[in-house]
């Protein structure tokens, strides 16, 4: 193939809100465990983000913290408190030098936090959970929450970044929100599960137009089901995507670990999720797809599909780290779709992933001379 057969990938695309996004590549969230125990920016993290966004249309973070008591990740950044500021300008100039627009996403772990990072706060979530000893938020937390997201949007505009991305998949808090698996609710929140997302969204267009500042982009993250007989179906996923393109949102992102799975539950079976989700958005706003895509013949297929008007990349951009340039100068035939373990500081991955990387995982990129590590359900 020739450099221009990729050239469909490196059209700039013109948000609603009159932003221009110079081509339809997005680096997706990947979580680097490497953040201080403050959530500030490490020489680790550093390493990571300055030669990763060249040639890249939205860079969007690693998922960072709103509140105290919603920690998921050992080394998870945090825009909670001004004296993040400093930190939060490193990381947005880092990712904009190289050319990308940058994207703080938000977000709370819910019962997905971990006990030894709550400074003694309570495991929280949408009703009480037995499984892991989390209790319901109360009405005034849930609405101190949607402050907090609201309070993390306006750190993010004030340090610099391009926008913020709001963390509803994956089954961390907003999506225990819902689910009615996890969502079993009987005040306002119970009785619409669309609730939370919607006071959210919000709360945080609130605060760019308090900054007059209608460039700031904000997206939604969503996964589209969840196993469990109450788990999200499709129709669950049909009803938050109707409610969310009302709003005045830049963006919509699904969260895939395959791009061409198909549907579970809710909606036809023989059709793939993303392509169905795109025919519910019919236009009003651009779909972020994602899902185990490596070599430039499979995200430029992904993108031709016409299910999504740009293609992120995670576990490709941990792999390698200028895969966009790559693409772009058409020498594709230097991507590699594998982690070479005797190469270790040919990535700049922090040391903690790294070792993740090496004893394996689905959600991790493949590693040379290791087996098929399965499949991820979302």
């Amino acid at each position: 193939m020739t450099q221009n057969t990729f050239s469909p990938l490196f059209e700039s695309y013109r948000l609603n809100n009159g932003v221009e996004v110079s081509n339809r590549l997005v680096v997706a969230p990947m979580t680097h465990f490497a953040s201080h125990a403050d959530g500030t920016l490490s020489d680790e993290e550093r390493h990571f983000l300055y030669n990763r966004a060249e040639n890249i249309g939205l860079f969007i973070t690693a998922a960072t913290l709103v509140a105290e008591g919603g920690k998921a990740f050992v080394g998870q950044p945090e825009a909670i408190y001004t004296k993040q500021l400093d930190s939060l300008k490193e990381t947005a100039k880092l990712i904009q030098s190289q050319g990308a627009k940058a994207i703080l996403q938000i977000h709370h772990g819910g019962n997905q936090s971990l006990p030894d990072l709550l400074n003694g706060r309570d495991l929280v979530t949408a009703s009480d959970d037995p499984q892991t000893d989390a209790r319901a938020l109360t009405g005034e937390e849930v609405e101190n929450l949607v402050q907090s997201f609201a309070h993390a949007a306006d750190l993010a505009l004030q340090a610099g970044f391009d926008g913020v991305e709001i963390h509803g998949a994956n089954g961390y808090l907003i999506q225990q929100f819902v689910s009615a698996q996890t969502n079993r609710r009987t005040d306002k929140w119970g009785e619409n599960r669309y609730a939370f997302s919607s006071a959210i969204v919000d709360a945080i267009v609130a605060v760019r137009d308090k900054h007059c500042r209608p460039d700031f982009i904000i997206g939604y993250r969503f996964s589209p089901e969840e196993p469990g007989a109450n788990g999200i179906t499709m129709q669950d996923t049909f009803g938050l995507i109707d409610v969310l393109v009302k709003k005045p949102l830049q963006y919509l992102h699904v969260s895939l670990w395959d791009f061409y799975k198909l549907a579970r539950r809710g909606s036809d079976e023989t059709k793939t999720r993303i392509k169905q989700i795109h025919q519910r958005i019919a236009g009003r706003l651009p779909l972020i797809g994602v899902g185990n895509l490596y070599t430039a013949e499979q995200i430029l297929a992904a993108y031709q599909t016409g299910w999504a008007e740009f293609i992120a990349l995670g576990k490709a951009v941990m792999i390698n780290p200028n895969i966009a340039t790559l693409i772009k100068d058409g020498r594709t035939d230097e991507i590699v779709t594998e982690l070479d373990p005797d190469k270790a500081d040919r990535y700049g991955i922090p040391d903690y992933l790294w070792q993740l990387c090496i004893q394996g995982g689905a959600w991790l990129p493949p590693v040379k001379g290791q087996a098929n590590r399965g499949t991820v359900d979302i």
